[in-house]
């Protein structure tokens, strides 16, 4: 984790210099540091970030708005991080391409755990190239191009939705479980039921035919969810 980089917005000084002091403490040090989104847009516009930690209210705006921009480069994780703590304002969060949402007041060390826990599978991924494509009823996924295809249709799958994709077509024919799929894909033991039904539906917008009666993602009432279908790779 040495090597990687990592964006912090956030307007208050006092607790953007606490998340720099509790990062470097576990060896992170390639930090940058902006107040305001157009400090953060430059940064981004010169560098690549393994991580993306937000804050929403900020003084130029909100920074929900910049997740799009970065979810149409990259796959690195996203934690919000704010005061909003309503259900609406988290469902808001993840649709917007958030990997994790921490309300303000935070516990420094689950803070840092819960970077360190994404941060290490994403730089994991990183540096082991992979060279799958799992074909599967109506649709193709290409593991190294973050890309699925739909009825000979091409769209570009990133972030959360990836790592959801991969691990039903890891366990395809299985029925796993929502604290399951929390689990492997968040990799946090705090299950959030709201979080892996929210990315399902937006999977299977993706891939689903018909997302209401879907054919691929099988719900297993009181269980969970299935991937359904032959699957080469």
């Amino acid at each position: 984790m040495q090597e990687a980089s990592i964006l912090v917005l956030e307007d208050e000084r006092a607790i953007a210099e606490m998340i720099e002091i509790i990062l470097r403490k576990e060896g992170i040090t390639n930090i940058s540091l902006c107040n305001t989104i157009d400090e953060a847009k430059d940064e981004m516009n010169t560098k690549t970030f393994d991580f993306y930690l937000l804050d929403i209210m900020l003084p130029d705006g909100s920074g929900l708005d910049i997740a799009n921009s970065i979810r149409e480069k990259s796959d690195a994780p996203i934690f919000y991080l704010t005061a909003k703590s309503s259900d609406a304002d988290k469902l808001r969060g993840f649709m917007n391409g958030a990997d994790d949402y921490i309300t303000k007041p935070f516990n420094p060390l689950e803070l840092v755990a819960r970077v360190k826990v994404q941060l290490v599978r994403y730089m994991k991924k990183k540096s082991v190239p992979e060279n799958h494509i799992f074909s599967c009823s109506r649709f193709t996924f290409d593991i190294d191009a973050a890309e699925i295809e739909v009825d000979g249709v091409k769209e570009i799958i990133s972030g959360r939705l990836f790592h959801l994709l991969k691990y039903l077509c890891d366990n395809v024919g299985q029925v796993l479980s929502k604290e399951q799929i929390y689990e492997r894909v968040w990799g946090d033991c705090l299950f959030d039921d709201n979080t892996v039904m929210v990315h399902i539906r937006k999977l299977r917008e993706k891939i689903e035919k018909n997302p209401g009666k879907p054919t691929c993602i099988i719900t297993v009432r009181g269980i969970g969810y299935k991937l359904v279908g032959d699957i080469s790779a």
